[in-house]
């Protein structure tokens, strides 16, 4: 299995426009890593597999509000509630813009808000879509998420700091002042930094930093319960749905915390394979003895026949040609049946008899349902049945299984 982890563009995308990607078979571990277009992403595969779409921290704002009681997440009122709650807080105007809010978030307390360009978020889902690779979730490259850490990102060159925790998220440039401009953090928020700015990083905080790579980065973003897509780019409640299930099939494949849930599953998968495979084999035995015993049984009785091909149609040939060559009657011949008649008739007459080798077609006896019903028993235990086809009274071999 592996999954694609694809940081969208922050210019307008289009066919042409390069998207940045990470493979990875459990979500922590790179596999594969490149930049290319959206038609040459490579496709994720196997079960739980999906596409994680990542806004970069650069096209994200992040805003407080507290949600009016009775604003419910899933409420069609939301949005414009948030439009009312923050315009003023925005520099473009709120019909340009697309909001998210977090996870579990709930009425009547203060949530986070993510907010970025409509149209841009747009044209990079479409993109994606368009390209066969729809994104199942679209998730902040950075969240206010607890705990909080730091970030050293880009070239150094052109390095940024990001700071992040419950209380927001902040972008600085990396520079000797930045530093006095930080939240305050705790003493052991992980601080990481890209490969090519470690040496600058430490000199500037003055502490050890851990060594992230950008792609490393987008998997660990990856592992937020935020998603983005919502209000009109969450096509459906359905569809919200089918992106938290198969988010939740994803990390149950993945995380490692369900690694011994998955290792009893496969287990008890392959323990009742075993068994169902036993039991098929043990009827099969069975079933294999029983017909060697019917062959058995058909060659002893009559050993002339030398090649077994169906055991019931030949011993049953094999009876009626005996009962032939030494005139005894059987459930099929026409005396048989004319005893059972006359035992079932009493002294009522026929209007006609008609036996066509097989069975015997008496009408006008004048014979009830229920008298018919009650001789069953005594029928079957000659090997007979009879039924009412109108006035007609049909008496034949019982059907044999």
């Amino acid at each position: 299995m592996s999954s694609l982890y694809v940081l969208l563009p922050l210019e307008p995308a289009s066919a042409h426009s390069e998207f940045a990607y990470v493979l990875s078979p459990d979500g922590r571990s790179v596999a594969a890593q490149a930049t290319t277009t959206a038609a040459l992403l490579p496709a994720p595969s196997g079960a739980g597999a999906e596409v994680v779409a990542i806004a970069p921290a650069h096209a994200l704002s992040w805003h407080r509000a507290d949600l009016p009681r009775g604003v419910q997440p899933a409420s069609a009122r939301l949005r414009s509630v948030l439009e009312g709650l923050l315009e003023d807080q925005l520099l473009d105007d709120v019909d340009q813009v697309h909001f998210a809010v977090q996870p579990d978030a709930r009425a009547g307390a203060p949530v986070w808000v993510a907010v970025c360009q409509r149209t841009w978020l747009r044209n990079a889902l479409q993109a994606l879509e368009s390209a066969g690779r729809p994104a199942n979730r679209v998730v902040p490259e950075v969240a206010p998420e607890t705990p909080g850490g730091l970030h050293l990102i880009g070239e150094p060159e052109q390095a940024q700091l990001i700071a992040h925790g419950p209380e927001g998220v902040l972008m600085l440039p990396l520079s000797p002042g930045a530093t006095s401009l930080l939240p305050a953090l705790p003493e052991d928020a992980p601080c990481f930094a890209e490969p090519a700015l470690a040496a600058q990083a430490e000199q500037l905080l003055q502490r050890p930093v851990v060594l992230q790579s950008a792609p490393q980065r987008w998997l660990q973003a990856a592992q937020s319960r935020w998603d983005l897509a919502q209000f009109e780019l969450a096509s459906s409640g359905r569809t919200r749905a089918m992106k938290k299930v198969s988010s939740l099939l994803g990390e149950v494949l993945r995380a490692r915390q369900w690694r011994p849930a998955r290792w009893g599953a496969a287990l008890l998968v392959l323990a009742n394979l075993v068994g169902v495979n036993a039991w098929a084999w043990r009827e099969r035995a069975l079933l294999q003895a029983k017909q060697d015993e019917v062959r058995a049984t058909l060659t002893r009785t009559f050993p002339q026949v030398r090649v077994v091909v169906d055991a019931p149609v030949q011993m049953e040939r094999e009876l009626a040609s005996l009962r032939q060559a030494t005139g005894a009657s059987s459930d099929r011949d026409l005396e048989t049946l004319l005893t059972v008649l006359a035992g079932l008739s009493g002294e009522r007459t026929a209007s006609s008899i008609d036996y066509t080798g097989t069975e015997l077609r008496v009408a006008g006896l004048g014979l009830t349902e229920a008298q018919v019903r009650d001789a069953q028993p005594a029928l079957r235990s000659q090997g007979l049945v009879a039924q009412l086809n109108g006035d007609v009274l049909v008496i034949a071999p019982e059907a044999r299984p």
